[in-house]
Protein backbone atom coordinates (compact mmCIF):
# COMPACT_ATOMS: atom_id res chain seq x y z
CA UNK A 1 0.00 0.00 0.00
CA UNK A 2 1.53 3.51 -1.25
CA UNK A 3 1.67 5.83 1.92
CA UNK A 4 0.53 9.36 1.62
CA UNK A 5 2.94 12.07 2.33
CA UNK A 6 3.17 15.65 3.60
CA UNK A 7 6.72 17.45 3.22
CA UNK A 8 6.56 19.73 5.88
CA UNK A 9 9.24 22.23 5.35
CA UNK A 10 10.82 23.57 2.38
CA UNK A 11 13.96 24.58 2.83
CA UNK A 12 17.22 23.08 1.60
CA UNK A 13 16.66 19.72 3.02
CA UNK A 14 12.97 19.48 2.28
CA UNK A 15 12.86 20.79 -1.35
CA UNK A 16 16.53 19.62 -2.36
CA UNK A 17 16.29 16.61 -0.48
CA UNK A 18 13.07 15.00 0.64
CA UNK A 19 10.76 16.18 -1.98
CA UNK A 20 12.28 14.71 -4.85
CA UNK A 21 12.98 11.74 -3.34
CA UNK A 22 9.93 10.91 -2.00
CA UNK A 23 8.33 11.68 -5.36
CA UNK A 24 10.35 9.24 -7.25
CA UNK A 25 10.10 6.00 -4.82
CA UNK A 26 7.53 3.78 -5.37
CA UNK A 27 6.19 3.41 -1.72
CA UNK A 28 5.69 7.08 -1.44
CA UNK A 29 2.70 9.59 -3.18
CA UNK A 30 3.29 12.95 -1.84
CA UNK A 31 -0.15 14.77 -1.30
CA UNK A 32 1.16 17.78 0.45
CA UNK A 33 3.28 20.03 1.40
CA UNK A 34 3.92 22.96 4.32
CA UNK A 35 5.33 25.87 3.90
CA UNK A 36 4.68 29.77 5.13
CA UNK A 37 6.58 31.09 2.69
CA UNK A 38 4.26 32.27 -0.82
CA UNK A 39 7.15 31.95 -3.28
CA UNK A 40 6.85 27.90 -2.38
CA UNK A 41 2.93 28.02 -3.12
CA UNK A 42 3.74 29.62 -6.48
CA UNK A 43 6.12 26.70 -7.72
CA UNK A 44 4.57 23.77 -6.07
CA UNK A 45 1.21 25.06 -6.95
CA UNK A 46 1.71 23.82 -10.46
CA UNK A 47 2.23 20.46 -9.84
CA UNK A 48 -0.35 18.54 -9.89
CA UNK A 49 -1.93 16.37 -7.05
CA UNK A 50 0.16 17.91 -4.26
CA UNK A 51 -1.95 20.31 -2.17
CA UNK A 52 0.34 23.41 -0.74
CA UNK A 53 -0.58 24.22 3.02
CA UNK A 54 0.74 27.66 4.72
CA UNK A 55 0.76 25.42 8.08
CA UNK A 56 0.87 22.01 9.17
CA UNK A 57 -2.40 22.34 11.25
CA UNK A 58 -4.20 22.58 8.31
CA UNK A 59 -3.28 18.41 7.85
CA UNK A 60 -5.62 15.98 8.72
CA UNK A 61 -5.03 11.70 9.41
CA UNK A 62 -7.71 11.54 6.36
CA UNK A 63 -5.57 12.44 3.98
CA UNK A 64 -2.33 12.30 5.43
CA UNK A 65 -0.39 8.35 6.38
CA UNK A 66 2.98 10.49 7.07
CA UNK A 67 4.82 13.80 7.49
CA UNK A 68 8.58 14.48 6.80
CA UNK A 69 9.39 17.58 8.61
CA UNK A 70 12.29 19.45 7.53
CA UNK A 71 11.90 22.85 9.17
CA UNK A 72 14.72 24.06 11.33
CA UNK A 73 15.71 22.37 14.43
CA UNK A 74 13.47 24.34 17.17
CA UNK A 75 10.70 23.72 15.61
CA UNK A 76 11.22 19.82 15.43
CA UNK A 77 9.19 19.54 18.70
CA UNK A 78 6.36 21.84 18.11
CA UNK A 79 5.17 20.66 14.59
CA UNK A 80 6.30 16.80 15.02
CA UNK A 81 4.15 16.85 18.30
CA UNK A 82 0.86 18.73 17.14
CA UNK A 83 1.29 15.93 14.29
CA UNK A 84 1.40 12.80 16.19
CA UNK A 85 -1.49 14.03 18.36
CA UNK A 86 -3.63 14.66 15.46
CA UNK A 87 -2.60 10.60 14.29
CA UNK A 88 -0.27 11.35 11.79
CA UNK A 89 2.93 9.63 12.00
CA UNK A 90 6.05 11.56 11.34
CA UNK A 91 9.98 11.16 10.10
CA UNK A 92 12.59 13.61 11.79
CA UNK A 93 15.80 13.52 10.28
CA UNK A 94 18.71 14.32 13.33
CA UNK A 95 18.23 16.41 15.43
CA UNK A 96 15.40 14.60 16.99
CA UNK A 97 14.87 16.94 20.04
CA UNK A 98 16.67 19.60 21.13
CA UNK A 99 16.58 18.54 24.80
CA UNK A 100 15.70 15.78 26.78
CA UNK A 101 12.49 17.87 28.18
CA UNK A 102 11.86 17.90 24.28
CA UNK A 103 11.98 13.89 24.21
CA UNK A 104 9.71 13.85 27.27
CA UNK A 105 7.37 15.76 24.94
CA UNK A 106 7.61 13.79 22.15
CA UNK A 107 7.27 9.99 23.73
CA UNK A 108 3.75 11.94 25.47
CA UNK A 109 2.47 12.52 21.98
CA UNK A 110 3.47 9.74 20.39
CA UNK A 111 1.84 7.53 22.89
CA UNK A 112 -1.81 8.68 22.00
CA UNK A 113 -0.99 9.08 18.13
CA UNK A 114 1.65 8.61 15.41
CA UNK A 115 4.02 6.96 15.16
CA UNK A 116 7.24 8.81 15.31
CA UNK A 117 10.16 7.48 12.75
CA UNK A 118 13.69 9.02 13.13
CA UNK A 119 16.54 9.06 10.68
CA UNK A 120 20.60 10.00 10.25
CA UNK A 121 21.52 8.83 6.92
CA UNK A 122 25.05 7.67 7.34
CA UNK A 123 24.21 3.95 8.74
CA UNK A 124 23.19 3.46 5.46
CA UNK A 125 26.20 4.21 3.57
CA UNK A 126 27.45 0.53 1.99
CA UNK A 127 31.13 1.69 3.29
CA UNK A 128 30.00 2.02 6.93
CA UNK A 129 28.31 -0.92 6.67
CA UNK A 130 31.35 -2.80 5.39
CA UNK A 131 33.38 -1.32 8.34
CA UNK A 132 30.51 -3.01 10.92
CA UNK A 133 31.17 -6.52 9.03
CA UNK A 134 34.70 -6.08 9.99
CA UNK A 135 34.07 -5.76 13.87
CA UNK A 136 33.92 -9.04 14.59
CA UNK A 137 37.49 -9.67 13.92
CA UNK A 138 38.85 -6.88 16.07
CA UNK A 139 37.78 -9.21 19.69
CA UNK A 140 37.02 -6.82 22.41
CA UNK A 141 36.34 -3.34 21.16
CA UNK A 142 38.16 -0.40 23.51
CA UNK A 143 38.20 2.80 21.62
CA UNK A 144 36.73 4.36 18.74
CA UNK A 145 37.78 7.41 17.11
CA UNK A 146 35.04 9.82 15.32
CA UNK A 147 35.62 12.65 13.14
CA UNK A 148 33.93 14.91 10.30
CA UNK A 149 35.99 17.28 9.67
CA UNK A 150 35.04 19.80 6.97
CA UNK A 151 37.73 21.83 4.88
CA UNK A 152 35.00 25.22 4.60
CA UNK A 153 31.44 23.98 5.36
CA UNK A 154 29.42 26.23 7.24
CA UNK A 155 26.29 25.74 6.25
CA UNK A 156 23.64 28.82 5.79
CA UNK A 157 26.00 31.23 7.48
CA UNK A 158 23.81 33.68 9.38
CA UNK A 159 20.87 32.06 9.00
CA UNK A 160 18.71 29.47 11.41
CA UNK A 161 21.46 26.96 11.45
CA UNK A 162 23.92 29.38 13.18
CA UNK A 163 21.68 30.59 15.86
CA UNK A 164 21.56 28.52 19.27
CA UNK A 165 17.79 29.58 19.68
CA UNK A 166 16.93 27.85 16.36
CA UNK A 167 19.64 25.29 16.08
CA UNK A 168 20.43 23.83 19.90
CA UNK A 169 23.97 24.18 18.65
CA UNK A 170 26.46 24.24 15.79
CA UNK A 171 28.56 21.86 14.17
CA UNK A 172 27.94 19.38 17.65
CA UNK A 173 24.27 19.14 16.78
CA UNK A 174 24.21 18.99 12.73
CA UNK A 175 27.67 16.85 12.70
CA UNK A 176 28.01 15.12 15.84
CA UNK A 177 24.55 13.69 15.56
CA UNK A 178 25.65 11.80 12.45
CA UNK A 179 28.21 10.48 14.03
CA UNK A 180 27.31 9.29 17.23
CA UNK A 181 24.22 7.99 15.44
CA UNK A 182 26.88 5.66 13.49
CA UNK A 183 28.32 4.92 16.90
CA UNK A 184 25.06 3.58 18.02
CA UNK A 185 24.62 1.45 14.68
CA UNK A 186 28.01 0.10 14.97
CA UNK A 187 28.58 -0.91 18.64
CA UNK A 188 24.91 -1.42 20.05
CA UNK A 189 23.03 2.10 22.02
CA UNK A 190 24.73 3.10 25.25
CA UNK A 191 24.58 5.73 27.44
CA UNK A 192 28.10 7.90 28.62
CA UNK A 193 29.23 7.68 31.52
CA UNK A 194 31.81 10.36 31.52
CA UNK A 195 32.25 13.40 28.42
CA UNK A 196 34.45 15.84 28.72
CA UNK A 197 33.86 18.35 25.63
CA UNK A 198 35.08 21.93 24.26
CA UNK A 199 34.31 24.22 21.15
CA UNK A 200 35.30 27.05 19.12
CA UNK A 201 33.89 29.20 16.73
CA UNK A 202 37.24 30.22 14.85
CA UNK A 203 35.33 30.16 10.82
CA UNK A 204 31.48 30.76 11.59
CA UNK A 205 31.47 34.03 11.09
CA UNK A 206 34.07 34.66 8.17
CA UNK A 207 31.95 34.21 4.72
CA UNK A 208 35.22 32.42 3.11
CA UNK A 209 34.40 29.14 4.55
CA UNK A 210 30.49 28.84 3.99
CA UNK A 211 29.29 25.34 2.50
CA UNK A 212 29.78 26.40 -1.34
CA UNK A 213 27.60 22.94 -2.38
CA UNK A 214 24.27 24.42 -0.16
CA UNK A 215 23.97 28.32 -2.28
CA UNK A 216 22.94 29.97 0.51
CA UNK A 217 22.90 33.49 1.08
CA UNK A 218 24.76 35.77 3.94
CA UNK A 219 22.72 36.28 6.90
CA UNK A 220 22.16 39.34 9.01
CA UNK A 221 22.49 38.13 12.28
CA UNK A 222 26.21 36.92 13.50
CA UNK A 223 26.89 33.69 14.44
CA UNK A 224 26.53 32.65 18.18
CA UNK A 225 27.22 28.35 17.64
CA UNK A 226 30.85 26.25 17.13
CA UNK A 227 32.09 25.52 14.17
CA UNK A 228 34.33 22.81 16.06
CA UNK A 229 33.27 20.47 18.51
CA UNK A 230 35.98 18.11 20.18
CA UNK A 231 35.55 15.70 22.86
CA UNK A 232 36.45 12.64 24.97
CA UNK A 233 33.48 10.17 25.83
CA UNK A 234 33.13 7.28 28.04
CA UNK A 235 29.94 4.67 27.28
CA UNK A 236 28.24 2.61 29.89
CA UNK A 237 30.31 -0.46 28.21
CA UNK A 238 33.52 0.78 29.13
CA UNK A 239 34.68 2.18 25.52
CA UNK A 240 36.33 5.61 25.33
CA UNK A 241 34.96 7.33 22.23
CA UNK A 242 37.26 10.66 21.00
CA UNK A 243 35.02 13.21 18.44
CA UNK A 244 35.36 15.29 16.55
CA UNK A 245 32.73 17.75 14.16
CA UNK A 246 34.13 20.78 12.19
CA UNK A 247 32.21 22.83 9.77
CA UNK A 248 35.66 24.57 8.52
CA UNK A 249 39.15 23.70 9.20
CA UNK A 250 41.96 24.18 7.35
CA UNK A 251 42.33 20.48 6.03
CA UNK A 252 42.62 20.54 2.15
CA UNK A 253 39.32 17.86 1.86
CA UNK A 254 36.35 17.11 3.58
CA UNK A 255 37.02 14.00 5.55
CA UNK A 256 35.01 11.54 7.57
CA UNK A 257 36.64 9.05 9.69
CA UNK A 258 36.10 6.09 11.96
CA UNK A 259 38.92 3.93 14.16
CA UNK A 260 38.01 1.29 15.91
CA UNK A 261 40.35 -0.32 18.52
CA UNK A 262 39.99 -3.59 19.58
CA UNK A 263 42.15 -6.49 21.66
CA UNK A 264 42.96 -8.00 18.34
CA UNK A 265 42.92 -5.53 15.50
CA UNK A 266 42.18 -2.29 13.99
CA UNK A 267 39.65 -0.73 11.75
CA UNK A 268 39.86 2.13 9.65
CA UNK A 269 37.52 4.03 7.36
CA UNK A 270 38.07 7.48 5.89
CA UNK A 271 35.19 8.60 3.34
CA UNK A 272 33.39 12.02 3.07
CA UNK A 273 29.72 11.85 4.37
CA UNK A 274 27.30 14.17 3.08
CA UNK A 275 27.25 16.29 -0.44
CA UNK A 276 30.12 18.45 -0.34
CA UNK A 277 32.15 18.20 -3.81
CA UNK A 278 35.51 18.44 -2.01
CA UNK A 279 35.56 15.02 -0.95
CA UNK A 280 37.71 12.02 -0.68
CA UNK A 281 37.87 10.72 -3.96
CA UNK A 282 36.55 7.17 -2.97
CA UNK A 283 36.07 5.58 0.66
CA UNK A 284 38.99 3.59 2.34
CA UNK A 285 38.41 0.74 4.55
CA UNK A 286 41.60 -1.23 6.12
CA UNK A 287 41.96 -4.17 8.78
CA UNK A 288 45.50 -4.00 10.65
CA UNK A 289 46.46 -7.10 12.46
CA UNK A 290 50.01 -7.65 14.08
CA UNK A 291 51.57 -4.81 11.93
CA UNK A 292 50.01 -5.83 9.06
CA UNK A 293 47.87 -3.67 7.02
CA UNK A 294 44.74 -5.06 4.55
CA UNK A 295 42.92 -2.79 2.10
CA UNK A 296 38.94 -4.23 2.65
CA UNK A 297 35.99 -4.00 0.13
CA UNK A 298 34.35 -0.65 0.25
CA UNK A 299 31.95 0.32 -2.53
CA UNK A 300 32.18 3.37 -4.41
CA UNK A 301 28.51 4.69 -4.57
CA UNK A 302 26.45 7.87 -6.04
CA UNK A 303 27.16 10.72 -3.73
CA UNK A 304 23.70 11.04 -1.38
CA UNK A 305 22.16 7.86 -1.89
CA UNK A 306 22.32 6.71 1.72
CA UNK A 307 19.47 9.04 1.79
CA UNK A 308 17.95 7.45 -0.58
CA UNK A 309 18.00 4.00 1.29
CA UNK A 310 16.37 5.59 4.43
CA UNK A 311 12.92 5.22 2.37
CA UNK A 312 13.28 1.59 1.67
CA UNK A 313 12.23 0.22 4.63
CA UNK A 314 10.47 3.44 5.93
CA UNK A 315 7.04 1.95 4.66
CA UNK A 316 7.81 -1.15 6.17
CA UNK A 317 9.02 0.52 9.85
CA UNK A 318 5.64 2.53 9.27
CA UNK A 319 3.38 -0.43 9.66
CA UNK A 320 5.63 -2.27 12.19
CA UNK A 321 4.22 -1.30 15.75
CA UNK A 322 7.40 -2.49 17.45
CA UNK A 323 9.01 0.65 16.09
CA UNK A 324 6.81 2.73 18.37
CA UNK A 325 8.87 4.47 20.89
CA UNK A 326 11.98 3.47 19.07
CA UNK A 327 13.52 6.14 17.71
CA UNK A 328 12.75 8.27 21.38
CA UNK A 329 14.72 5.37 22.90
CA UNK A 330 17.03 5.86 20.38
CA UNK A 331 17.62 9.84 20.40
CA UNK A 332 17.79 10.08 24.62
CA UNK A 333 21.35 8.70 24.95
CA UNK A 334 22.52 11.29 21.89
CA UNK A 335 20.87 14.22 23.56
CA UNK A 336 21.69 13.53 27.06
CA UNK A 337 25.54 13.55 25.32
CA UNK A 338 25.25 16.85 23.78
CA UNK A 339 23.68 18.38 27.10
CA UNK A 340 26.59 16.99 29.12
CA UNK A 341 29.23 17.71 26.37
CA UNK A 342 27.75 21.76 25.89
CA UNK A 343 27.84 21.79 29.90
CA UNK A 344 31.73 20.59 29.96
CA UNK A 345 32.30 23.13 27.15
CA UNK A 346 30.85 25.56 29.26
CA UNK A 347 32.65 25.39 32.37
CA UNK A 348 35.91 25.43 30.46
CA UNK A 349 35.12 28.47 28.66
CA UNK A 350 34.28 29.81 32.42
CA UNK A 351 37.56 28.92 33.62
CA UNK A 352 39.21 30.25 31.11
CA UNK A 353 37.76 33.45 31.59
CA UNK A 354 38.99 34.00 35.25
CA UNK A 355 41.84 36.46 35.37
CA UNK A 356 44.90 35.47 36.76
CA UNK A 357 46.65 37.37 39.37
CA UNK A 358 50.79 37.04 39.75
Amino acid sequence: MTVRVAVVGLGWAGRELWLPLLREHADFEVVAVVDADPASHAVLGKVPGIAVRPTADALTAREVDLAVVAVPNHLHVEVAGALLATGISVFIEKPVCLTSAEADILAMAERSGGMLLAGSAARYRGDVQALRQALPDLGEIRHVDLGWVRARGVPQAGGWFTQRDKAGGGALFDLGWHLLDTLAYLLGPADFTQVIGVTSDDFVNVDAWRAAWRQDQPGIRPADVEDTARGFLVRDDGVSVSLRARWASHEARDISSIHVEGSAGVVDLKCTFGFSSNRQPEPELTLTRKGATTRLAAPVEQVGIEYSRQLDGLAAMLADPGNRGRAIAEARPIVRMIESFYASAGSARSRRAVPTYQ
